[in-house]
């Protein structure tokens, strides 16, 4: 029998230790946090949800407080998560954390996920027209292939 080395994202034990959701705010990426909050749930990993603020150059060009909105889209999705939680209390114990950074959400998940050492990366399926031509997160980080990759629709 031929040994085969181990996959990247393996970290030698039983199950995720981390699993890194995606969260923008849409729908789909809500779903996504719920699945991927069932997920840890049932591993006994740490959910680390990531909501990545886009950089608009431009819009800071003619004066629009770009910082400032996504900061406040930011807090607004730590307030939904800590809802969330609070809502489950005493009936599910979810270990989680709440991640932000800046750039492109595709490189910003995988920022975030290399630095968590994620097992897992949950996303939601993007409702963007748009991606059919030039490729969702989503996608992308499906074909980099350096974790398993759900995404929920």
């Amino acid at each position: 029998m031929t040994e085969h080395p181990p996959h990247r994202f393996e970290r030698g034990t039983d199950g995720p230790k981390v699993i890194v959701a995606g969260l923008d705010g849409s729908d789909s990426s809500l779903r996504a946090a719920a699945y991927a909050s069932g997920l840890a749930r049932r591993q006994g990993a740490l959910l680390a949800v990531v909501y990545v603020q886009p950089v608009m150059p431009a819009g800071a060009a003619f004066g629009v407080p770009v910082a400032e909105t996504t900061g406040e889209i930011a807090e607004e999705l730590v307030a939904e998560v800590r809802a969330a939680a609070e809502r489950v209390r005493g009936i599910w114990d979810v270990r989680w954390e709440f991640h932000t950074l800046r750039g492109d959400p595709y490189t910003g998940l995988v920022t975030a996920a290399d630095e968590l050492k994620a097992d897992a990366v949950v996303v939601g399926a993007s409702e963007s027209a748009g991606h059919r031509f030039i490729g969702s997160v989503a996608v992308r980080l499906v074909k980099a292939g350096r974790w398993p990759v759900t995404v929920v629709p």
